[in-house]
Order: structure tokens, then sequence, then C-alpha cells
């Protein structure tokens, strides 16, 4: 039986806020802000208010980590610690979280590579939530985005977090072989989240009757 979601998500689609549909839904944890910390914890990095960098010129793989991190509870974090550290001890620790979180069980892992570090668990679901580019803008501008910060941040976030997962991975992204479940945001998050639960519903009763 699936025991662990992890959601992976377009910048602009409304993942953060699906996921905790999805885990309130299901009465399961939520892996957000607590595998944040729990990443910061044992990254060494400080949680305090946001400091803005975007105008400074890190590293390229601390560029890339904070893109791959971006678009939900990690933007609330001054994470700049991370730049002491080298990409493969920022993976390993990434890696090192999601599993511990897995292990718990009966959970929703946003983000965080966690596709890849799970691939192979038959516990596990994964799902992509995708939207039209004039959706992504909408919802951004309802958080309170300029039309111009919304298409900025639509347009760079994905591609920078393509790149990390292309460098660090050496996978595409989206690569739609990874996913059970692909979905468009569009149809509503409500809708979002009951079409998740029905599709794991199907995928445990095929397995159960033998079928995958």
């Amino acid at each position: 039986m699936i025991g662990v979601i992890t959601m992976e998500r377009e910048y602009g689609s409304g993942g953060p806020a699906i996921a905790q549909k999805l885990a309130d839904r299901l009465g399961w944890t939520l892996w957000d802000r607590m595998l944040t910390r729990e990443i910061a914890r044992l990254a060494d990095c400080d949680l305090a208010a946001v400091e803005c960098r975007e105008e400074r010129k890190d590293p390229l793989y601390y560029r890339l980590f904070k893109s791959f991190l971006r678009g939900s509870f990690e933007a609330n974090l001054q994470v700049h610690r991370l730049k002491l550290l080298d990409a493969d001890r920022i993976v390993a620790i990434s890696k090192k979280v999601v599993q511990e979180a897995a292990a718990a069980g009966r959970c929703v892992i946003l983000g965080r590579g966690s596709q890849y570090f799970l691939q192979g668990r038959h516990d596990t679901y994964h799902v992509f939530i995708y939207a039209p580019y004039a959706e992504k803008i909408r919802r951004e501008q309802q958080q309170g985005k300029s039309a111009s910060q919304a298409r900025h941040l639509v347009e760079t976030v994905d591609r920078e977090r393509a790149a990390f997962i292309k460098k660090y991975f050496s996978k595409q992204w989206p690569n739609h072989s990874f996913y059970h479940l692909m979905i468009n945001s569009k149809i509503g998050d409500d809708a979002v989240v009951e079409t998740i639960v029905r599709a794991m519903e199907c995928h445990d009763k095929s397995r159960e009757a033998g079928h995958g």
C-alpha cells in the first residue's frame, strides 16, 4: 500500500498549497517546513528572516540549489551559510532527510529531489503538478507579486531548477518516466487533490490484483 507521496511542481502551479491540502485530506504528515528545518539543521544553516541575495553573485551550485528549493516554505529561509558547503554535501544532506521522512511513512514530501531519492520504493507514489503559463502568472499575482515579478519568476525558476537536476542528478526535468501521475492544476486545487487520491486508490487496487 502507498504510504509516501512525493510531489514535484512547476513554479507557480500551486504545489505547496496542494501538498498541504492533500496531507490534510489523508491525515498524513506534510514534509515541507519540517524537511527544510531538518536540512538547515544538518547543514548548520541559520533559520531567520529572508535576506535578499538576488543581486549577489553566488557560486553556480549555490544559485542552482536555491532554485531547486525555491517555490515553497524554503523561500522564507535565510540559507546564506549553504554557500560554505559543496554541492555533493548539500545533495547528500537532502537525500538523508528525505529518506528518513519516507521511512517514517504516511507522508507527503514536497520537492527536494524526493522523486529521485525514493525511486524504486514500492510504497511511494510520485506526482508532478504543472499549469499553463497564464495560470501560473495568475497564481503568483494572487500571492501578491506584480505582473513583472510573476513573469520573471515563472520564466526563470524552473529553468534553473532543471539545470540543477541535470547537473547533480544527470536527469532531465521533468522526466515523465519518474511520475505515476502528472496533473494540470488549472482544474483547481480541490480537484487536483481528489484526482490524486482516486489515482492512488486505483494504483493500490491494481497492485492487489497483481497488475503492477
